[in-house]
Order: C-alpha cells, then sequence, then structure tokens
C-alpha cells in the first residue's frame, strides 16, 4: 500500500513537525489537534472496521466526519462549542494533507466543506471592584498560604495574566524597571509563545522581591505549599477557592463563575474604565487581534453610558444641533446621482 494514502504517517508529520515545528503553536493547542485525532481514529477504525494503523486517509470521507460530529454531541455529550473545535482541527489536518499531496486536493474540499454550527456567544464574566477587593481580601494573610495565595491573585488581577503564563512565570522573568525605585516589570509567555511585558505595581513588586529573595533565577515563582511550581490547574483551584470565601461577604458574587479568565476580564474591564487605550489593553493582554480585546468595549456599560452623555441633545442651550439630514436638498442630491 503507498505511504501517502496510509493516514498513520500524515497523523505523525502534522502533529510531531508541522504544529511544533512549523507553526509553533502553544502546547495547549497542540494537545486539543492531538486530542481531537485521539478521539476520531478509533471512531473511523470501528466504522470503516479497520485498523487505525491501517487507516487510509480517504477513510476520513466528510460524512464520516459528519457521524463522528454527531457522536461528540449525542454519546459524548459535547457542546456545540467544542463540536466546532473538534471540526477545526479536522479542517485544518486536511489542510495540511492538501498542501503536500495534490492528489488529495478534492478530498481535503470535501471535508473543510463541513460547516461550524452557530453558537450563541456567553456573556463576558468580570468583578466589580467590590467583588475583586473582596477576592483580594480572601485569603489569610496571617498564614504562609494565605500569603502566597493573595501574592498569586494580586499578580492575576495587575498584569490580566493568564493561568499558564503565572504559572510558567520563573524568577528570571521578573525585571528591574530602570529608575523606577524597585518597580518590576513581568515578562510573560502567551499563546504562541509571544512574550509581552508587564508593569507591576510597587506593592506587588515589593511583596514579589520578597517573596523570591535567594531563589534561583530559573525557579518558578508561584510554588504550591509542597514547594512544587504551581500548575495552571492548581492556579484555579486558588481562584475558585478563594472566590468561594469572598462570596460569603458579597452575595453578587455567587451568581458568578470566578476563574483565573474572569480576573484577566476583570484586569481589562477596569483598565477601560480607567481610560486606558483600548489598543494598549489589547498590547497588556497579548491578544493577537484588536477584534478580541474589543469585547471590553462592548460589555462595560459605564463606557457606554459615559459616551451617551456626551452627545446627549439636552445638553445644549436648547438641543439644536442644525438642520435635519434630510433637509440638506444638496448632499440628498448628490446621493441620488451616484
Amino acid at each position: 500500500m503507498h505511504s501517502e494514502t496510509l493516514l498513520g504517517p500524515w497523523v505523525r508529520r502534522y502533529l510531531a513537525e508541522h504544529l511544533v515545528t512549523e507553526r509553533n503553536l502553544a502546547s495547549n493547542t497542540q494537545l486539543s489537534y492531538r486530542d481531537t485525532l485521539a478521539l476520531l481514529l478509533p471512531f473511523l477504525s470501528a466504522v470503516a472496521r479497520r485498523a487505525v494503523d491501517r487507516l487510509l486517509v480517504t477513510d476520513v470521507s466528510a460524512e464520516r466526519v459528519r457521524l463522528f460530529l454527531q457522536h461528540l454531541e449525542q454519546d459524548r455529550g459535547c457542546s456545540a462549542a467544542t463540536r466546532n473545535q473538534r471540526l477545526a482541527a479536522i479542517r485544518a489536518f486536511a489542510g495540511f494533507v492538501a498542501a503536500r499531496s495534490p492528489e488529495h486536493v478534492a478530498w481535503c474540499g470535501q471535508v473543510r466543506s463541513l460547516p461550524l454550527k452557530k453558537v450563541a456567544t456567553s456573556p463576558v464574566c468580570y468583578l466589580e471592584q467590590t467583588e475583586i477587593d473582596a477576592l483580594l481580601a480572601a485569603p489569610d494573610p496571617r498564614t504562609a498560604r494565605g500569603r502566597r495565595e493573595r501574592l498569586l491573585l494580586k499578580f492575576l488581577y495587575n498584569t490580566g495574566a493568564r493561568a499558564t503564563e503565572a504559572a510558567q512565570l520563573r524568577v528570571r522573568g521578573l525585571l528591574p524597571e530602570a529608575g523606577s525605585g524597585g518597580r518590576l516589570i513581568a515578562r510573560l509567555e502567551g499563546k504562541g509563545r509571544k512574550t509581552r511585558l508587564c508593569p507591576l505595581w510597587q506593592s506587588t513588586s515589593r511583596e514579589l522581591t520578597e517573596a523570591v529573595r535567594e531563589r534561583p533565577s530559573d525557579e518558578h515563582v508561584f510554588l504550591n505549599r509542597c514547594g512544587r511550581p504551581l500548575t495552571r490547574y492548581g492556579v484555579y483551584a486558588v481562584v475558585t477557592r478563594c472566590a468561594e470565601v469572598a462570596a460569603r461577604q458579597v452575595p453578587s458574587m455567587v451568581s458568578k463563575r470566578v476563574t483565573p479568565h474572569t480576573v484577566r476580564h476583570t484586569t481589562a474591564t477596569h483598565l477601560l474604565r480607567a481610560g486606558v487605550d483600548i489598543n494598549t489593553i489589547r498590547a497588556w493582554l497579548g491578544h493577537a487581534s484588536l477584534s478580541t480585546t474589543n469585547i471590553y468595549a462592548e460589555i462595560d456599560l459605564a463606557t457606554k453610558a459615559r459616551a451617551i452623555d456626551k452627545c446627549d441633545l439636552g445638553k445644549g442651550d436648547d438641543g439644536d444641533r442644525g438642520g435635519a439630514w434630510k433637509d440638506n436638498q444638496g448632499l440628498m442630491a448628490f446621493l441620488s446621482s451616484l
């Protein structure tokens, strides 16, 4: 059997070479693509009645992919968003094969023609100032564990860092800012291994400086109670546990699902309210596209209200701002002539 018709070699090249070397994708994205194929291959093996190692590229037909997507939703209980994520990975794999094997271009077109489902956008959850204050106050400062957790929460709110970025931060990533009186800058490695710098508050800088004093530069900044590096799941656990404590003091938090990403949304929203330019917020959060950051302009009602106040017709002497647009016959004549 011709090697280019077998599916296995393409999967190995895609995962081990293309995603890592050519695309340089983040490890979490690589794992998501791997997990998709790990679910797809046994399903195809059962449907095609062929061993996984003997599957052909054409066994990944559009009809079988459609059945696989139905299996995800109906049998595994996956959401439409998860279904779309799996389909996107399969479509990307098909494009990879077709770009290197012209004989599979038609097959690729059929697979990539499978549509994504329309998914309702979930509202972005963020914390009001009283709520984030309660979250930061939740850890017990009298204990070593409480001080560690409070410093982590303060760092997340200060930087808007993702859980993985905070977990991966090492001592060498805390850089002194010249002429700032001891203030630090955190060097974070985000998605796609893109690096960005985030200035820290003086209080955060002082607490971090004390926490990492005399520690090796290669050591992780945030450690668990056993002295081992905190994982992103550990960061998630700290935030959710402290949120439960804070909710006892601020009832409005009970209905909110507070995660590290909620704190990230909170940072962005509060920066916007403080008058920080949206493009600066994009760079602060490490977004590749400004459209991603624009969601915060959409959700922040306080900012919208201020914008409306600035153009309130009732704030003039008599509200008269000139003739109505329809009275401008010169403009209407121009439009009619086009």
